[in-house]
């Protein structure tokens, strides 16, 4: 470095290839829209404004780049100017003196020392990209965009100036129809990472304070893994729904089970086993009941005595009354196994007679009551969750911890409210 020479040291801060991580880096390849997948703070924004700059900046401050007409994309035009770029990482900030564009409010466009322009456009106004062309845009955030099909629709209708127009899309994800249709056209290429990438550049007590309050759960998943959590067409369950539904202490409780299950084969490609704690209150009549989802404690690949072992362990620790296994695969097995670690243990074996999707139906309604709830730390659950639809099961292998899930309600809250019902009467 001490070989770069005084102009190089001044130009070394505005090389982002030098200091970027790798997913803010695009892709090669031919293709037309790039989409940086991030959670909060995964530095998404610094990779739009230099990507802007990488296709608007030529070797010289006024030589022309690849791309002349630019559309910048937010969720209001106050987005666009506060953090594309006037905000800490946006174009502003990141552009050379020689080459940093000009503002025009009035206008709403940025304009180059080159004569490069972008001008800003608001997604609550798709109709406003309707006459204008460009040759290359950033969006940001499409996420969060109330009308987010409409607006994309129309930016592509826009793009067809040059001869390779292309967009960057950076945003954290989550399950919308527009960014789930885009991630899956050919044509898009796409990079991720989570908040914890850019740890470099976040304060320690903002990862500290977001981990110890969202890590484990669907909202950590999304907000700070990055990862979109997809639900199934149909499904029984929805994220929105299990995040509402989600507290962060849980009341006495008068009972608590632990549903196992059981998976036969013990091999590392097999069958999860499914290892569900929940506990309930249950005084006063069924209508006032209610379960709360403690732990996930499902294993794959231990073997008959690994998942005995995992189920009775989760006993102890949730000081469970019972052990609810079913039994359909295993049989006599699964009793003889569990009594082989703990001869006393308290067990039900419980036959289904029915599908998956009518047991879990009736424990779908009890969450749409509001009368489940759970802890943080069951993302795997609450994704298995969310592929449970009316058809079936729409993800890999089986439902496991959904199994274990509704075995252990049915054995809180739906079994003995059954018991309250009135007896039909039989008119002669």
């Amino acid at each position: 470095m001490n070989d770069l020479g005084e102009g190089g040291l001044r130009a070394l801060p505005f090389l982002f290839e030098f200091w970027a991580l790798p997913h803010q880096l695009p892709p090669d390849g031919d293709w037309r829209a790039w989409v940086i997948l991030g959670g909060r703070g995964a530095g998404k924004t610094r990779a739009g404004a230099e990507w802007v700059r990488s296709v608007v900046e030529g070797a010289m401050p006024l030589d022309p780049g690849q791309a002349r007409r630019l559309a910048l994309v937010g969720e209001t035009f106050d987005q666009v100017r506060d953090v594309m770029i006037f905000g800490d990482s946006g174009i502003m900030a990141c552009s050379p003196s020689d080459r940093r564009p000009q503002w025009k409010a009035g206008e709403r466009k940025l304009i180059w020392p080159n004569g490069a322009e972008a001008q800003a456009f608001s997604a609550h106004d798709p109709e406003g990209l309707r006459g204008p062309q460009f040759d290359a845009a950033w969006v940001d955030e499409l996420a969060k965009w109330k009308k987010g099909d409409e607006t994309w629709d129309m930016l592509q209708f826009a793009l067809r100036l040059g001869d390779h127009p292309r967009v960057c899309v950076t945003t954290t994800p989550r399950n919308v129809t527009v960014l789930k249709r885009l991630l899956e056209a050919p044509s898009t290429v796409q990079t991720h990472a989570a908040t914890e990438a850019n740890r470099a550049n976040l304060a320690a007590s903002f990862l500290d304070e977001v981990r110890a309050r969202y890590a484990g759960t669907r909202l950590g998943r999304q907000e700070l893994d990055g990862v979109l959590l997809v639900d199934a067409e149909g499904a029984l369950w929805r994220s929105e729904a299990l995040q509402g539904a989600q507290v962060r202490s849980v009341p006495d409780l008068d009972r608590v089970v632990v549903a196992l299950d059981p998976s036969v084969s013990g091999s590392a490609q097999a069958d999860a086993c499914g290892i569900v704690v929940v506990g309930a209150q249950t005084q006063g009549p069924p209508q006032d009941w209610r379960a709360f989802v403690l732990a996930d404690r499902t294993v794959q690949g231990v073997g008959p005595t690994g998942w005995a072992k995992a189920a009775i362990a989760a006993m102890d620790e949730f000081d469970a009354e019972r052990l609810v296994a079913e039994v359909n695969q295993g049989g006599q097995l699964v009793e003889e196994v569990l009594r082989q670690v703990d001869p006393l243990v308290p067990y039900k074996g419980v036959h289904a007679s029915r599908g998956k999707v009518a047991r879990a139906e009736p424990v779908a309604a009890l969450y749409e009551q509001g009368r489940v709830r759970h802890v943080a730390g069951l993302s795997d659950l609450e994704e298995q969750m969310c592929l449970m639809t009316s058809r079936g099961f729409e993800g890999r292998g089986s439902p496991d911890r959904v199994d274990a899930l509704v075995w252990a309600i049915h054995e809180l809250m739906i079994a003995p409210a059954s018991q309250f019902r009135r007896p039909r009467v039989r008119v002669l």
